[in-house]
């Protein structure tokens, strides 16, 4: 099968979405399909680099969102490359610059186009205009125009298929969670990176890794950093990644007075994020905007447990302690972080990981996707059909 995904978020952008469609791609790729990724320039891409079956369109920075990219040309020539390499079918990643194109794309070469809705924007509206231009009311409209027509939608959670169907969308949505490769997570370089910060072997570490967006909470596991440190005093929390908020969660740590038990890496890159899981001894989310958290199952497929904020989506992940818990409030949080950590032999059960292991992996993820495009493409083939006698 020849697959075109289009995406204004690839490599080298960092985010949960750029995880999603690299491991999308492997899967698919290994089970024998042909994958071409349309996707926007990038400035920290070379022209003259050339990147195997990739092909990008101008772009400018995103407003109010610079780190991320929208296309400001192709919709034309991406309909020439598509022609040319005879895609079969089409998935889009996006609502906006490519995805557009490539609901155009797959409009005028007759082919099922499939889409992923990975954000929750409502969660980001502060960031046009501090929230002051665009309402949960234009999400709507805008997330129902660009569903509609589509062959199929994938919902990474039952969080994204609720809202989806809230929105009024009626199409066809099949839940489909990104998986981990297993492989990749399960050994890393815990020496190395404890040595490099300076961090005992035997130091109770919990780490947290996202884009520092203050949609990501942070600033709520900073204000229970303290009293989980009254009960375990050599705790230390590690913050990996780089965003807007930094800035205001290291003040927040300063005037918390834990600066010297809390260290904020920075963005690291990707191929190292392996070593910084299996640096630490638990992994804390307090997140309440999550559609799918991948982070979570990377973490469990590299073998710690997860303490993270109650929904539909990590209460069904987590539905053992031996995997992970959820927490409601604050004092939740704290109770739940502290067992984990002092009584870490409690919760070693092998067998019921490693069940949840195969639920999360990327193997199963892209037979399921598979799965759907074949159903996709059958529904779509009897519907054209079905045009035809009309006509």
């Amino acid at each position: 099968m020849n697959i075109g995904i289009f995406t204004d978020t690839f490599y080298p952008q960092v985010s949960g979405v750029g995880t999603s469609i690299a491991t999308l791609r492997n899967q698919l790729e290994r089970m024998g399909h042909t994958v071409y990724i349309f996707t926007t320039t990038d400035p920290k891409i070379e022209k003259k680099i050339y990147e195997r079956n990739t092909f990008r369109f101008t772009s400018i920075p995103f407003v109010s969102f610079t780190d991320r990219r929208i296309a400001v040309r192709g919709l034309f020539q991406a309909y020439e490359v598509a022609k040319e390499l005879n895609l079969d079918i089409i998935h889009t990643q996006t609502e906006f610059s490519m995805g557009l194109i490539g609901k155009f794309v797959a409009k005028n070469l007759k082919i099922p186009c499939l889409h992923t809705y990975h954000t929750m924007y409502e969660d980001y509206l502060h960031y046009v205009a501090k929230g002051k231009i665009l309402k949960p009311s234009h999400v709507k409209v805008m997330t129902k125009s660009f569903c509609s027509n589509m062959s199929g939608i994938v919902a990474p959670s039952e969080r994204v298929l609720t809202t989806l169907r809230g929105y009024g969308v009626s199409e066809p949505i099949s839940i489909i969670p990104t998986g981990v490769d297993l492989i990749r997570f399960e050994k890393g370089n815990r020496t190395g990176i404890r040595a490099k910060y300076s961090i005992s072997p035997d130091t109770p570490l919990i780490l947290t890794l996202s884009r520092l967006a203050f949609e990501k909470d942070i600033d709520r596991l900073l204000n229970d950093f303290p009293e989980i440190k009254k009960r375990i005093p050599d705790a230390k929390l590690m913050i990996v990644g780089e965003g807007p908020a930094r800035t205001s969660l290291e003040r927040q740590a300063e005037d918390l007075c834990i600066s010297k038990d809390v260290i904020f890496t920075g963005e690291i890159p990707n191929d190292k994020v392996t070593d910084y899981y299996h640096a630490a001894d638990l992994f804390v989310s307090t997140s309440v905007s999550e559609s799918q958290g991948l982070t979570y199952i990377e973490a469990v497929a590299s073998g710690l447990k997860v303490v993270t904020t109650h929904s539909p989506y990590t209460d069904d992940l987590f539905d053992d302690p031996n995997i992970g818990t959820t927490f409601e409030d604050q004092g939740e949080c704290v109770e739940k972080t502290v067992e984990y950590l002092k009584n870490p032999e409690r919760y070693s059960d092998e067998t019921l990981r490693l069940k949840k292991l195969h639920e999360i992996s990327a193997d199963l993820f892209g037979k399921r996707i598979v799965e759907y495009y074949d159903e996709c493409l059958e529904m779509y083939s009897k519907s054209e059909k079905y045009k035809a006698q009309a006509r």
